[in-house]
């Protein structure tokens, strides 16, 4: 059965692995869907292109799972609740919006799950 867990892991990080790659390639695209009062415009898509392949790697390879996990967590909450939900209010978008709500609310408890399963504090 531990090989099915670990194909799992690695299942789950691999989404994060290629939206990361996409703020990357689609840096400019992405730009237009930061909102407008947070300042920094496109530098908000790379970092967070950054962190989600940060914690794919991490997710994939098994270490600092406990740290990566609930960090991802915490960036899928910050995109529910600064993209999603005000998304919700634009009749045109409200659609998209509950799609991305529902994935990402999904994939924030895959995040905690991996972080408990496979998570444990690194010692030095």
């Amino acid at each position: 059965m531990d090989i099915i867990k670990h194909i799992g892991r690695i299942v789950f990080a691999l989404p994060f692995l290629v939206f990361g790659i996409n703020h990357f390639i689609y840096a400019q695209m992405l730009s237009g869907i930061v909102p407008p009062y947070i300042p920094g415009g496109v530098i908000w898509v790379y970092i967070t292109g950054a962190a989600l392949i940060a914690a794919s790697l991490s997710i994939a390879a098994n270490k600092l799972v406990k740290v990566s996990g609930l960090l991802l967590a915490l960036l899928l909450l910050m995109f529910i609740l600064t993209l999603h939900i005000p998304g919700l209010s634009n009749p045109k978008m409200a659609q998209m919006a509950m799609a991305g709500l529902l994935k990402d609310t999904a994939m924030m408890g895959g995040a905690i799950m991996a972080s408990a399963f496979f998570g444990k504090w690194e010692k030095k």
